[in-house]
């Protein structure tokens, strides 16, 4: 079999079969196929798509490149969440130890800052001492003694996919739906979790920008992840201004703690209760919605979900006391209040423009290997339907270096709009499959 025949079969709009997938990948996870053919594949399968057979087939041989986590002498449904990438979104921080705390066992391996969407592991090591790189022990261990795990994911755990999607991040083949469901469920899969709750997010904030392609990844995902005899259930979720006020990493830290005691935004205690709800459905916990959303309300409302976030902090070499006084995390030597020269309602809030300018903060990264200042970020003051007057804050800049302050400044501004009138919330949830 010849890489090159099956580059042309795809370039030719033909499908692959899964001999030729399996060889491909294969070929690429063991450096016998270059990256130069492989990124030829990649474009082919870019331009002319693949079916679903094929994205199967994709997904299938990508979990099967590395070890796939065992749990089954861990007594409990294993089910994870993720989500496509949104600015401020702390929603796992507070999800996992909720649901581990209502019964599930949470295997959840996540990613760094993408772009200008925040990283869920960037957040995490805001805690001092907390470690995300764990080894396969280690990660079961805490998986079974606190019942959720956040870590990294290892050399060890879908190869293929730890190359193919630094090849896509520099050939311009990042948003393919096929290539983005083989992606996200070769991750998911091999690191033992039984059932998966996805929140693909739509709008100004995410990569899926229209409804129309949330709405395809989320089929897509649902039929490959059925298809490999998983459970998989997904929603929509509205992405266009930030969720909740915090973004960057520290910041979203302290107000997932408000949240797990309780203190939350509407938002995020909204999408938390709804996605913890799906979780407690495909882990035979909650028989119905209503039943799963009065549980998670119940741990939130109680600050249960609290009391098991900081286990696991203490569990992953984190300072527990940085939890327990929160104004110990790292911090910002300057804060800029950004003040509104109009009196009306905030009609808009560009979640896009904040996640830049969160970047041009260092809260994010311009290249890859750039260093994160974890104390940097933007507070918001005001949310979509809010009353404003002129003078009052709309959001506070929190810095450390102000190389690019003054873009930040400008990226803040821009990404208000207010109006006269007060304009209705558009539902959070968009759908579910």
């Amino acid at each position: 079999m010849r890489v090159y025949d099956i580059i042309a079969d795809k370039r030719d709009g033909n499908k692959n079969t899964q001999q030729q997938i399996d060889f491909l990948i294969k070929g690429y996870t063991e450096s016998s196929i270059p990256d130069y053919q492989m990124a030829a594949w990649l474009m082919a399968a870019y331009i002319r798509g693949l079916d679903s057979d094929e994205t199967f087939f994709l997904t299938k041989a990508m979990l099967s490149s590395g070890r796939v986590y065992d749990l089954s002498n861990i007594p409990g449904p294993k089910v994870d969440k993720h989500s496509t990438g949104g600015v401020g979104d702390k929603i796992s921080i507070i999800l996992a130890p909720v649901v581990a705390e209502l019964g599930l066992y949470v295997p959840m391996t996540s990613g760094r800052g993408l772009g200008f969407t925040g990283g869920t592991l960037d957040k995490l090591e805001s805690i001092p001492g907390f470690m995300v790189n764990l080894d396969e022990g280690e990660f079961k261990k805490i998986l079974k003694n606190v019942g959720y795990v956040m870590s990294g994911q290892t050399e060890y755990l879908a190869p293929a996919d730890r190359k193919m999607y630094a090849l896509r991040d520099v050939t311009a083949t990042i948003e393919s739906i096929p290539l983005i469901t083989s992606s996200i469920l070769s991750k998911k899969f091999a690191e033992g979790a039984e059932a998966v709750v996805m929140d693909v997010k739509c709008g100004k904030g995410a990569f899926m920008k229209t409804v129309d392609e949330a709405r395809s990844l989320a089929i897509s995902l649902v039929r490959t992840g059925q298809k490999l005899g998983k459970k998989v259930s997904c929603i929509i979720s509205r992405m266009d201004q930030p969720l909740g006020k915090a973004c960057g990493n520290a910041l979203e830290i302290k107000e997932a703690v408000s949240c797990l005691k309780g203190e939350g935004e509407k938002d995020l205690i909204e999408l938390t209760v709804t996605l913890g709800s799906y979780m407690l459905i495909l882990g035979g916990m909650a028989q119905s919605f209503e039943e799963g959303k009065e549980k998670v309300l119940k741990c939130l409302e109680s600050g249960r979900g609290f009391e098991r976030f900081l286990l696991s902090v203490e569990a992953q070499g984190g300072d527990v006391n940085v939890i327990l006084k929160p104004e110990l995390l790292p911090s910002a030597s300057k804060i800029v209040e950004i003040k509104s020269e109009n009196r009306g309602f905030i009609n808009e809030i560009d979640a896009e423009k904040i996640g830049v300018a969160c970047i041009y903060l260092k809260a994010g990264r311009f290249k890859k290997d750039d260093k994160i200042d974890y104390g940097a970020g933007v507070m918001l003051n005001k949310k979509v339907g809010d009353a404003i007057d002129r003078g009052e804050a709309l959001a506070w800049i929190h810095c450390n270096d102000e190389s690019y302050l003054v873009e930040a400044i400008r990226m803040v501004k821009e990404a208000f709009i207010i109006g006269e009138k007060r304009r209705a919330l558009p539902e959070l949830v968009m759908g579910t499959f």
